[in-house]
């Protein structure tokens, strides 16, 4: 940790990234990191790379400054760069060339299968989120209602509100603290976790409409069209739920979601219930995450997708079944 203080110190810019289709905890820790750092440091360069940036996110501080694209033909070159919740240093998308470019590298991430990739890694895969790493991490003296709001928004949104199995006890006494910084929990709860657009609640109703269920019952999975999403006018931001609302299915062990996203490409994530291990599955097709929430990208057809995703599903329910024998 020391090395880390000692690399901000000694840098004059900073750049900031996270992984593509960032979800309320990759924009949470960016958000919280900028705002740490533009508290401590008013007189240095801090600049937030990002595809996107939600609008129900957009009244976290200083996301109207987080840029979705690299100006100028020259890229820029930052003293010190963060990748935060990228498990994989290709999930860093757009933002990958100015880690390349930077002097010094650091990687803050909770996922298991993230190996570190950085000059500095600060990884804990038994934290709810990268959230909760930087809050383990960061200086508690420079906590105010702001950036305690950034923080507290990516772990609702990595443990669905304290329900996933990665809460724990350090997790709610973090975010016990963070409340106690006047942070409108009950709002942020409700309009960016619960709350739908009308255009998101018809895709989530078409893929439970469209759901089917496989390995006697034992997994459900529901695929999305391009041409559909085409239809709707959606982003792969309105599917967001979806395959959480999937998991809820009654005798369910693991969800997928298929998302076309072009010719033979399929983005693909799943959720546990109980002992499969999705982030081994996703490993083998170059993704990753959590062991009961992964994704990675598959390409063939639907029918290979659907078939080579859940032959190692089956492999492991057949190995817990024989264990629970």
């Amino acid at each position: 940790m020391r090395t880390i203080f000692e690399s901000m110190e000694h840098a004059a810019a900073i750049g900031i990234g996270g992984h593509v289709r960032p979800d309320g905890d990759c924009v949470g820790s960016c958000l919280a990191l900028c705002y740490y750092l533009k508290k401590k440091y008013p007189n240095k360069k801090v600049d937030v790379y990002l595809e996107y940036v939600q609008d129900e996110f957009l009244f976290l501080p200083n996301s109207s400054l987080v840029k979705q694209t690299i100006d100028g033909s020259e890229k820029p070159v930052y003293d010190l760069f963060f990748a935060l919740d990228s498990g994989d240093l290709d999930r860093l998308g757009f933002s990958e060339p100015l880690f390349h470019n930077a002097g010094r590298t650091v990687n803050i991430d909770h996922h298991i299968t993230n190996q570190g990739f950085a000059d500095i890694n600060f990884i804990k895969p038994e934290a709810s989120s990268t959230c909760e790493v930087l809050m383990d991490l960061l200086e508690r003296d420079l906590l105010d209602t702001d950036l305690a709001t950034c923080l507290y928004l990516g772990m609702i949104h990595d443990t669905g509100v304290f329900k996933h199995s990665n809460t724990t006890r350090h997790t709610m006494e973090l975010a016990a603290v963070l409340i106690s910084y006047d942070v409108p929990f009950s709002k942020i709860i409700d309009e960016t976790f619960y709350q739908k657009t009308y255009l998101q609640n018809q895709i989530l109703g078409r893929c439970l409409l469209e759901s089917f269920m496989v390995l006697e019952g034992k997994c459900v999975v529901s695929y999305v069209k391009k041409e559909t999403m085409d239809f709707y006018g959606a982003g792969s931001k309105d599917l967001d739920g979806v395959v959480d609302q999937l998991r809820v299915t009654k005798g369910v062990e693991v969800a997928i979601l298929i998302h076309e996203t072009g010719p033979l490409v399929h983005k693909v994530s799943m959720r546990s219930n109980h002992d499969v291990d999705v982030s081994a599955v996703a490993k083998q097709y170059g993704g990753g995450g959590h062991v009961k929430a992964a994704g990675c990208t598959v390409y063939g057809t639907i029918y290979d997708v659907i078939n080579n995703i859940t032959v190692h599903i089956e492999e492991q329910l057949k190995k817990l079944d024989t264990l629970r024998s």
